[in-house]
């Protein structure tokens, strides 16, 4: 099987690595690169815990070929915190106990994180209807919206 030389950017520092034509961006970034936040969930993009940035828009990386990320930005749940600081909303999703086996957080933290990129003053609904590609199984979403809406208040008085 051929493989494929990918340059990219993966949480702003350069990156290289060498994969197979058919393998997932996933993939990719957990058994190439190391970076084990994103999580299979579905393997069919339904759940969303394997969600990253991709030049800057939500993606699946399990429906993503690692050799789509040539030359683009990857930015993945590790790069949120800025070294031991916490990002607002991984602090909010502690404060409010939004979290609980912790397979679908990283997966909502990016999501919710790009629509307050996007939206610094998103409503209760907009947050809900972004963040439901996301599925969680143990929380029940209400911690997880309340966390993000507090995040996005924080953020906004920064």
């Amino acid at each position: 099987m051929k493989t494929i030389h990918v340059s990219t950017t993966v949480n702003g520092d350069a990156a290289e690595f060498i994969c197979g034509p058919d393998e997932s961006l996933l993939d990719v970034l957990r058994n190439r690169l190391g970076l084990t936040g994103a999580k299979e969930g579905c393997g069919t993009g339904d759940c969303g815990a394997c969600s990253v940035m991709l030049d800057g828009r939500l993606v699946c990386s399990c429906l993503v070929l690692g050799a789509e990320a040539e030359g683009v930005t990857v930015d993945t749940i590790e790069g949120l915190a800025e070294g031991d600081h916490l990002h607002p909303l991984q602090q909010s999703f502690i404060d409010h106990a939004a979290l609980q086996c912790g397979v679908c957080t990283p997966g909502i933290l990016v999501a919710a994180k790009a629509l307050l990129d996007r939206n610094p003053d998103p409503t209760e609904t907009e947050v809900r209807y972004w963040l439901a590609g996301n599925l969680c199984r143990c929380t029940g979403y209400d911690k997880i919206i309340h966390a993000v809406m507090d995040a996005a208040k924080t953020m906004r008085a920064a």
